[in-house]
């Protein structure tokens, strides 16, 4: 049987990796740009890189001097696993005691409750 693997990704590797998802590669220089509101060193961006690199969440390919960075994970595999590390840590494994949270905490609009009942209907014919 496979091993799902956890990813626990901080803000900022989390902001890197949604640049890595989204333009599919980037060079540091490219990631430091898209992301100056965080007002952070392009050497912050390198050894972040190479952190990630290091934990399996990037890859490199070298471009003359330059670094090109991609995703070595899928967007969906790290959302699934922040998302059941979540329920499991803070609800104790139970998605509806999140859900309330969530509804009992947040604006929700008519538009989302009725997704959410689609959502929930879908599931229903599965089972």
């Amino acid at each position: 049987m496979a091993t799902i693997r956890t990813h626990r990704l901080g803000d900022l590797q989390l902001k890197i990796m949604k640049i890595l998802w989204e333009r599919e590669q980037a060079s540091v220089s490219e990631v430091h740009e898209a992301l100056a509101d965080e007002r952070l060193a392009y050497n912050t961006f390198a050894t972040m890189l190479h952190k990630m690199e290091a934990r399996g969440l990037v890859k490199h390919r070298s471009e003359g001097r330059r670094f090109i960075y991609s995703a070595a994970v899928a967007a969906h595999a790290v959302t699934r696993s922040m998302a059941d590390d979540l329920v499991d840590r803070v609800f104790e494994g139970s998605l509806a005691d999140m859900v309330s949270h969530l509804l009992s905490t947040r604006e929700v609009s008519i538009e989302e409750l009725r997704r959410l009942e689609r959502l929930i209907a879908d599931r229903k014919k599965q089972t």
